[in-house]
């Protein structure tokens, strides 16, 4: 019987530099994850930090209310009628913050009221494929375009729009007067008034907040509710000290989208409520209809300064560790 002989051909040069490469990227972990990370982390350093810092720096310019003209001249003025009270402008530009401010916190405020029951139902109740149903159900209206929703939303709030009519017919046309009479609510009708903007901003965000909270949730082991209620506590009981305080850091997370997409949002308090700027309507207004690109600039400070407090409140709460 011949006896066959086996041939290794000798590797390219082009084969031993693969070799060469992949058992240097296998050796050395941390130079493959530089060069995996490197092109996303120049992306966003160049694109979108850049911009931002490009942008930020000319809050530092002057602007000539004559001429209309954006001069590189530094100053502090753009600042100083936003946190100077000696400055004329200082009562108008706060007046804007804290009118954002209070509409953030209150729609964070009722988005984590609504979502709590309906993450618990999810995480405790919902089993199969019914669990699938109710995704699709709570991100359901995150498909839909935003400013379709928006719009549709100026219809229904409007006078003759359903819910008047669902007023009307449960007879609460004089509650609704009452509190649209009310200063803070201020408006002659839901469309026009900061209720009706409250609605839509909460309508709009509460999946941002269902969704973090739910996942929050599922983590809760069941055996250490049921462990309390054998040691005698009552379902109240049972939430304030077990349930709510595992649960808490997956609301603050929801709260984070919900609160800074509220900060900066100007297409709502466009379209729906009164007349009143909103930060992101007023960096808006500043940089597209009156080309005051410094005074828009040192607007954009205000809800990143006020973001990054947040945050770090956040991560104390433990937030990140729910996300």
């Amino acid at each position: 019987m011949a006896s066959a002989s086996l041939t290794l051909t000798p590797p390219t040069h082009l084969a031993r530099w693969r070799v060469q490469l992949s058992t240097l990227l296998y050796r050395r972990s941390t130079l493959t994850l530089f060069l995996l990370l490197a092109p996303p982390l120049l992306w966003f350093g160049v694109i979108y930090l850049g911009s931002l810092l490009a942008l930020l720096a000319q809050a530092f310019y002057t602007f000539d209310d004559f001429t209309m003209a954006v001069s590189p001249e530094l100053t502090l003025d753009n600042f100083r009628a936003i946190a100077d009270p000696s400055n004329p402008l200082f009562g108008a530009n706060i007046d804007i913050v804290l009118r954002t401010l209070g509409m953030a916190s209150a729609v964070t405020l009722a988005s984590a009221l609504l979502a709590f029951p309906i993450a618990y139902y999810m995480a405790r109740y919902v089993h199969g494929r019914w669990k699938g149903v109710w995704y699709i159900a709570v991100m359901l209206p995150m498909w839909a375009s935003y400013i379709v929703k928006a719009y549709s939303w100026t219809v229904i709030l409007a006078k003759g729009g359903i819910v008047y009519w669902l007023i009307g017919a449960l007879g609460l046309n004089g509650v609704l007067e009452a509190i649209l009479a009310l200063p803070v609510i201020g408006g002659s009708s839901l469309s026009t008034s900061n209720l009706g903007r409250f609605l839509v901003f909460t309508y709009i965000w509460l999946p941002f907040m269902i969704l973090p909270t739910q996942a929050a949730l599922e983590r809760v082991p069941p055996s250490l509710l049921q462990a309390s209620s054998d040691l005698g506590a009552t379902p109240a009981q049972t939430f304030r000290t077990v349930l709510l305080p595992l649960a808490f850091p997956g609301v603050v997370a929801g709260s984070i989208f919900t609160f800074s997409l509220t900060l900066g949002d100007y297409i709502i308090p466009t379209l729906v409520g009164p007349s009143g700027y909103f930060i992101g309507n007023m960096v808006y207004t500043m940089q597209g209809s009156i080309g005051n690109i410094p005074m828009a600039a040192a607007f954009t400070v205000v809800p990143i300064v006020i973001i990054t407090v947040y945050l770090a409140l956040a991560k104390r709460l433990g937030a990140f560790d729910a996300l």
